[in-house]
């Protein structure tokens, strides 16, 4: 008999601090979602940043009360491959009290291998396309415009990383893929469209909502630039769209983010143009949202891009390219370009400065568009596909178990 628990046991393993920046409030978030939408989580982190939903276990592998082992002396491989060990160790002993186990790259060989073993479904998350198609685009992006990448930078071609994920991507059940673009790069590699799972991310409404504007003004309009200013974001293209186009001559381009110094360096014209103001890093990034138009984010590569959600929440509206979300709809709650065509973007800029309507209509579109991409509609979508996984995997038969 297919087994049908009320409760999906979850092992959730991440080896990063749970709750600091990007994929750690990432899977921080996706965590607490889970737990909201019923599952039985057990997370264990390297360390945890920020506190979880009550009903969430957790079991650090890489700290001890305030103690934690630092990463910058051991190096971040051999501390992933730790957590990777302790989580393995853990998981023997868990055997028939988990349902699946749900993993993140560069820390999950010895885990996966110990689930397929033990019989329990994996999935591993891929908060980024296909490693190999990331190093593949971003390299020749960067030959293009002439703006070497750091040998130590995370889309620097790194052969050994290259292996540990594409070893891990054969022995996960499953792939997570946040995106239609996240599932394209995989599929062009080879990979079966059975084995890659389609989820999503969500935005915190609570942080992200809309302020007050005042509709139908005449006044130059105001673009944001949220993240890593690096070339994978394609900061260039927005930067050359927002200048060949009219908006550049009454608006502002508001920059919020930190910049490899050579990209900086080889954009230094353009970000000298008085339309545009550099912030540097913020914290105060939803309040930028509230007082800006538009959000472009011309990425040639992403997973999903988090502030695509967050400006809509925010009632900003995304102009961006497809590899951010397939969340943002053409013409329906945001303006969508292919990646890398920064002529279009210039037209589409050009398109809501002369239209106000318009851009009023996509703003509307993607308030609508908010209660359907929250963190806890991704917590729901995420545990669907857990229950489809554990349907799904070959070794999935097994008696009731009373209590669950």
């Amino acid at each position: 008999m297919r087994c049908r628990k009320n409760q999906i046991r979850v092992l959730y393993s991440f080896p990063h601090r749970l709750g600091a920046a990007r994929i750690c409030y990432t899977a921080w978030q996706q965590v607490n979602g889970l737990a909201a939408a019923g599952a039985r989580v057990e997370v264990m982190a390297a360390s945890f940043g920020r506190d979880v939903s009550s009903n969430v276990k957790t079991s650090p592998t890489l700290s001890r009360g305030p103690f934690r082992l630092p990463y910058r002396v051991f190096g971040s491989r051999r501390m992933f491959a730790l957590h990777d060990y302790i989580v393995s160790k853990r998981l023997q002993e868990l055997a028939g009290r988990v349902d699946i186990v749900h993993t993140w790259p560069l820390g999950a060989l010895r885990t996966l291998r110990v689930a397929n073993r033990l019989g329990i479904p994996t999935v591993m998350e891929r908060a980024n396309a296909h490693t190999r198609f990331a190093y593949e685009v971003v390299q020749v992006e960067c030959e293009r415009i002439g703006v070497p990448l750091p040998r130590d930078h995370e889309h620097a071609y790194n052969e050994e990383i290259l292996r540990i994920e594409e070893d891990e991507y054969q022995r996960a059940f499953r792939l997570l893929c946040p995106s239609d673009f996240v599932v394209k790069t995989f599929l062009d590699k080879g990979f079966p469209p059975e084995k890659l799972s389609r989820h999503i991310y969500g935005f915190d409404e609570r942080t992200y909502h809309p302020g007050d504007r005042a509709e139908g003004s005449s006044k130059g309009i105001t673009a944001l630039f949220v993240g890593v200013c690096a070339v994978r974001k394609g900061l260039h293209f927005a930067l050359d769209a927002w200048l060949k186009s009219p908006a550049s001559t009454d608006g502002r381009f508001l920059i919020a983010g930190e910049f490899l110094p050579a990209y900086q360096a080889k954009l230094a014209q353009m970000l000298s143009h008085p339309s545009i103001e550099v912030l540097g890093h913020r914290e105060d990034v939803p309040d930028l949202m509230r007082q800006s138009d538009i959000l472009l984010l011309p990425s040639i590569e992403e997973g999903f891009g988090l502030v695509c959600t967050e400006a809509m929440g925010s009632g900003c509206v995304p102009l961006v390219s497809d590899a951010c979300t397939d969340l943002c709809r053409h013409l329906e709650n945001s303006l969508v370009h292919r990646a890398g065509d920064g002529a279009t973007l210039a037209q589409h800029i050009a398109l809501v400065h002369g239209d106000r309507g318009l851009l009023a209509t996509l703003r509307e579109q993607g308030l609508r568009t908010a209660p359907e991409i929250t963190w806890a509609a991704a917590g729901t979508k995420l545990l669907d596909v857990y229950r489809d996984t554990i349907a799904k995997f070959p070794t999935a038969d097994c008696p009731e178990v009373a209590g669950n």
